[in-house]
């Protein structure tokens, strides 16, 4: 498995949904790992009980991507094929080039374009450029 350095970024587990936030730079590194279908991005916020301790990126058999949580580790997993990664990471992707910062709400719905039903929601949040204009 591929190691991507360690990310001053947080994630919070809230509510039914994760959030994560990320600079730019962060955002775009996790576009690739997504891409790639592989590395673990760790968290270099402290552990507590609603920090998780990173992303783990992995490839798997499709159709679609399925975003969880392995409690455990306190790690959220992303995992799918390479057309439905290629697609998340375009989003992922467009928040980090995105000027004027915002969030990304993530969650499925019926024939989403790359979601699978059992996927967790997540919340992507962008620390640059402050609230979107668009």
């Amino acid at each position: 498995m591929k190691e991507c350095r360690p990310c001053d970024w947080f994630l919070i587990l809230c509510s039914a949904k994760l959030g994560i936030t990320a600079s730019a730079e962060e955002l775009a590194s996790l576009a690739r790992a997504v891409a790639e279908g592989a590395g673990f991005i760790g968290s270099t916020s402290p552990l507590d009980s609603d920090a998780l301790a990173g992303i783990d990126v992995r490839r798997a058999v499709g159709p679609g991507i399925k975003i969880g949580l392995d409690a455990s580790r306190q790690v959220l997993v992303i995992s799918g094929d390479p057309g439905a990664r290629a697609i998340f990471a375009a989003d992922l992707q467009g928040m980090a080039t995105a000027e004027d910062g915002g969030h990304l709400q993530i969650g499925y719905f019926p024939e989403h374009p790359y979601l699978v039903e059992e996927s967790l929601p997540i919340v992507v949040d962008s620390l640059h450029g402050g609230m979107p204009t668009r």
